[in-house]
């Protein structure tokens, strides 16, 4: 039976205040089983950057519950929240949020060494490599391309090795073959590492090779709630005597 990762019960949230305030998310549930890769799509304003956002411990809802991993971050402060999130949830920006004056190799390693992970270097190091920059590990953010500078945020995301990655338009400031690259490589560290990956996206090639699709509109989920059933690898057949 498949393992579910995240539980979303009833998530209902306000952003703003009085005339200013707006109902995001509308008694939201939904369900994700370890492994899968979720895309979240809708129009703008559909509250789907909002949901991907609660999912990762950066909003926290004013009703409802959100289980991730078996714990319940609606029942945490927000320094468990944070301190759950390094441990388990790696991000990915649509604007990549590197640091300009550190070097490619320092904006993955830094956090590691804010999170006391031993050897953080070495690990920032070794993703680095993994996502094809074995090569510009001094380089400055500045040096970078927008992709390179996006394969850095990749591998800052998957340093602490998460259990879910999320990833809100993670090719939404690159061109459609460098967007290409960064979604093969999104892909591949997933299937890899076994990770579930949640991501909002506008394309609809990208949300396409997601293994389940969840639309949202005005705040709700109207299609995709539901788990989908995780692929069983090919049987082999047995060696003829």
């Amino acid at each position: 039976m498949a393992k579910t990762i995240i539980e979303l019960k009833n998530a209902d949230l306000t952003l703003g205040e009085a005339a200013a305030s707006v109902h995001v998310l509308k008694g939201v549930s939904l369900t994700v089983n370890a492994g899968e890769s979720v895309g979240i799509v809708g129009p703008s304003g559909s509250g789907k950057s909002t949901l991907l956002m609660v999912m990762a411990g950066l909003e926290q809802l004013d009703r409802g519950e959100i289980v991730i991993g078996g714990t319940a971050l609606h029942r945490m402060n927000e320094d468990e929240i944070a301190d759950f999130r390094g441990r388990n949830i790696g991000i990915v920006f649509q604007s990549f949020h590197l640091i300009p004056n550190m070097t490619a190799l320092e904006n993955v390693a830094v956090p590691l060494e804010l999170a006391n992970v031993r050897d953080a270097f070495d690990v920032a190091r070794r993703e680095l490599v993994a996502v094809g920059l074995g090569e510009r590990l001094t380089h400055y953010p500045g040096q970078l391309s927008g992709g390179e500078q996006q394969r850095v945020a990749i591998a800052r995301a998957l340093a602490p090795s998460p259990k879910l990655l999320i990833a809100d338009e993670p090719t939404g400031n690159l061109d459609a073959e460098t967007g290409r690259q960064i979604a093969d490589l999104l892909f591949a560290e997933q299937r890899e590492r076994g990770m579930t990956l949640i991501l909002v996206t506008h394309d609809a090639a990208l949300a396409g090779r997601c293994s389940r699709q969840v639309r949202m509109r005005s705040g709700e989920i109207v299609s995709g709630a539901e788990t989908a059933p995780l692929a069983e690898p090919p049987r082999q057949e047995a060696a003829s005597a």
